[in-house]
């Protein structure tokens, strides 16, 4: 897959306000392996190779098994290998990822919120909506996996 472009290069300014809302998301004192299962899931959903190595790579780094990472795809089918929180920030990730096709409905809603409080709730769709910025950056600008870089390690 060839680069198109580089939107980190044509819009800096950018690129620092994404990063300013990706520095709010990392200390609104939600865990960061619950944001990273978030964006991976998203990440997921969108198809987009870039963000899923980075975000898997990220689990990885803050100690989640790889079985775990594997089954993120499946999670309801997982049974509790996904806490309660964890489920709940997966499938409020899958509903307002998919937004134009669900509406967010109100049960997805209680749902998410027999977990989470407000305030948790709205960083989480904050981080949630960021990923999928940086998917539709991503996939637009048809940037490879880091997976797939000639100087990678294949593991």
């Amino acid at each position: 897959m060839t680069p198109r472009f580089d939107y980190s290069v044509a819009a800096p300014e950018g690129m620092k306000a994404l990063a300013g809302v990706h520095g709010y998301v990392a200390r609104c004192g939600l865990p960061k392996a619950l944001i990273e299962l978030a964006y991976l899931r998203a990440s997921q959903i969108n198809g987009c190779a870039y963000c899923i190595g980075l975000h898997s790579r990220a689990l990885l780094d803050e100690g989640m098994a790889i079985d775990k990472i594997f089954l993120v795809p499946a999670w309801r089918e997982a049974g509790a290998l996904f806490s309660p929180r964890e489920q709940a920030a997966l499938a409020w990730a899958e509903t307002v990822t998919k937004v134009a096709e669900t509406n967010v409905p109100d049960a997805d809603f209680e749902a998410a919120r027999r977990q989470f409080d407000e305030k948790e709730l709205t960083d989480l769709t904050i981080a949630i909506g960021l990923m999928n910025i940086y998917n539709r950056l991503a996939i637009s600008a048809r940037k490879p996996p880091d997976a797939a870089a000639p100087s990678s390690d294949p593991r």
